[in-house]
């Protein structure tokens, strides 16, 4: 479905809290259950464009890139394991939206061949101080396939998202694993905040998905979605930068307890904040 076919069905109107202050919407796909960013900038490097765009860089400074960073350390070790948990044989991994490369760096170190892709150019330099050497995109890789593929929060930034997903499916092995990590509309903390839940984040994510327009928009592309996993620390991450958004304060307190409560309610509904989602190619 096209975006122009959406107009109409505004879900709500929201900011860019974080770099310019710009309105945007975002429209409902109901086939898809899925929201979709309205208007979608032709450029969108300049949202990118700030020392605070927290993927791209190492800082902690402040409370919530302090957190990010100490979180972050562990997640790595949690995302080791779970691609060892798929390994079989030639261990191969492509990593899209690298970062600053912490992650192949930690798979490297546990025996895997890794490539990575990340289109940033000062996040690509901090990688490659790390002996992390990162494509630009998709489009600059051979025709190689990999065992497994990773999208760590990097499925909601990308444009021409059926083309991308296609392309994903060509570069992995036939029963390859594809895991995808993104944020989730209907968890608990993204219907408290409302617009200005910070897994947001327009216009930098041009998606928000559903867990049923994960599985409908792979489907198209014979990957199935065999297993899912919360990321719990999420909700605690973006409660707190979203009580920045809506109170022009941080409260440590309040974020942490509605995050808290999100993850508790998902116990039960599965709609956490943040959702992995483990895809096979099937033949």
């Amino acid at each position: 479905m096209k975006t122009e076919d959406l107009i109409e069905n505004v879900f709500l109107s929201t900011n860019d809290f974080s770099v310019t202050g710009e309105d945007f919407q975002l429209l409902y796909n109901e086939e898809l259950e899925m929201l979709v960013t309205h208007p979608q900038p032709q450029s969108l490097d300049r949202y990118y464009a700030s020392e605070d765009y927290i993927s791209h860089t190492d800082s902690s400074r402040g409370l919530v890139n302090f957190l990010y960073q100490r979180i972050k350390k562990h997640n790595l070790q949690r995302k080791v394991k779970m691609i060892e948990s798929f390994a079989n044989g030639n261990k191969t991994l492509l990593d899209v939206g690298a970062g600053t490369g912490d992650f192949l760096v930690a798979a490297k170190e546990s025996g895997w061949t890794v490539k990575g892709v990340e289109p940033n150019p000062t996040a690509k330099q901090r990688a490659a101080e790390k002996g992390i050497e990162l494509e630009t995109g998709l489009q600059s890789l051979q025709a190689n396939t990999y065992q497994i593929i990773t999208l760590w929060h990097v499925l909601e930034h990308l444009p021409n998202l059926d083309k991308q997903i296609k392309s994903l499916s060509s570069h992995l092995e036939d029963s390859g694993i594809l895991i995808v990590a993104v944020p989730n509309f209907k968890s608990f903390d993204a219907k408290f905040y409302k617009r200005y839940w910070a897994a947001f984040d327009v216009p930098r994510h041009l998606w928000h998905f559903s867990r049923t327009s994960i599985e409908k928009l792979f489907m198209n592309h014979s990957l199935k979605v065999v297993q899912t996993n919360p990321m719990v620390f999420d909700a605690f991450y973006v409660s707190l930068l979203s009580e920045k958004y809506k109170s022009g304060k941080q409260s440590f307190v309040k974020g942490f307890l509605v995050g808290l409560w999100s993850n508790i309610r998902a116990w039960g509904n599965k709609e956490y904040s943040s959702i992995v989602y483990v895809l096979q190619k099937r033949h």
